[in-house]
């Protein structure tokens, strides 16, 4: 995988953001318009500040995790401070590309100006998805059977269903392929990309399904020999991120109303049908999409309110991102050229 510096840049270019924040901007005044009504006031007068207070912490505590997470997986190779910075940038990239073209280039350039070669760059970055989509798999089921199948609701049940049910298959077989290849027989997955990439219909793959395999074989020798205790500590921290990531939304909507442990369960389990549009939506950050979506799974708790209330959450959970994105970009690019020039 050749990345392209200036391409990445480009990617991570801070006026990058106002293409999410005009969508932003024109889907918050559509909601308005569409659900406001003069009692939604009722709720603001009455909500609750340490719920609040505890979204905002298991916010930070999500995001420490994360950082923590990253340090972890690269041994210590990166300080605490080039570990906090990846995470931010890598979030604020997130924040500037639709879900669906993914990051990975932009995640291993960012570790590489960290300091970490390209082989343990490209590792860790394939480790951390493998990582997340394990937790989407395990919990995804977990979900529907814990809520009796009530996470799909309203005039999108059987749409959301089915979109539902075959982005988990394909998300299931790329990460049992990827974490085969990571953890077993790299060099047959490559054989099978090639294998593949013979026929009519996909010869025009042949060459990305080439160094994808290079690439797997490259990461594999990075993270092969691990001790167990390595990856259970690893599966520790994204258990833990992924709770603290989900239940930031718990938090804000208690601020509001009071949920039994039931409905709780409910919100948690309503989340992971909400990541699925957001996986396959085509907008930076999945700006317009994550509210509209948010607004069908969770009027049944907040009514007309829940249009304001998922506004509310992307300020907590998405645009700060976008604006310590455009701060922090360039002293991390200046306090990372130096590394860069003697790691590459």
């Amino acid at each position: 995988m050749n990345i392209q510096e200036k391409d990445i840049l480009h990617k991570l270019s801070p006026k990058r953001t106002f293409i999410p924040l005009l969508i932003g901007l024109l889907a918050a005044v559509a909601i308005f318009y569409w659900t406001y009504e003069p009692s939604q006031w009722q709720y603001f007068r009455e909500a609750s500040l340490p719920a609040l207070l505890g979204a905002i912490m298991v916010l930070l505590i999500r995001d420490g995790g994360y950082t923590a997470r990253i340090r972890y997986l690269s041994q210590k190779e990166l300080s605490w401070q080039g570990s906090l910075y990846s995470i931010l940038l890598w979030e604020f990239a997130s924040a500037v590309t639709p879900s669906v073209v993914g990051g990975t280039a932009v995640a291993i350039f960012i570790l590489n100006r960290e300091g970490i070669r390209f082989g343990k760059a490209l590792a860790y970055v394939l480790l951390t998805a493998v990582l997340d989509n394990a937790f989407f798999i395990l919990a995804a089921p977990l979900s529907i059977w814990f809520s009796k199948g009530e996470v799909f609701v309203g005039s999108f049940n059987e749409t959301m269903r089915w979109t539902f049910l075959l982005s988990y298959a394909l998300i299931a077989l790329y990460t049992f392929f990827m974490a085969f290849g990571l953890l077993a027989r790299p060099r047959l997955v490559k054989w099978l990309l090639m294998k593949a990439t013979t026929f009519r219909w996909f010869k025009r793959w042949r060459k990305a399904a080439y160094q994808t395999g290079n690439d797997i074989i490259l990461a594999s020798r990075e993270i092969k020999g691990k001790p167990w205790r390595y990856w259970l500590q690893a599966a520790g921290f994204t258990l833990f991120i992924w709770i603290a990531r989900y239940a930031t939304l718990n938090f804000l909507m208690e601020t509001f109303i009071d949920l039994s442990f039931q409905d709780h369960l409910l919100v948690f389990g309503r989340q992971v049908v909400l990541w699925i549009s957001m996986l396959i939506s085509p907008t930076p950050g999945s700006t317009g999409t994550a509210e509209y979506f948010f607004t069908e799974l969770y009027s049944e708790f907040l009514g007309s309110f829940s249009g304001t209330v998922g506004i509310l959450w992307r300020l907590l959970t998405y645009y700060p991102y976008l604006l310590i994105g455009i701060f922090i970009l360039p002293m991390w690019l200046r306090r990372t050229q130096q590394k860069l020039k003697t790691h590459k």
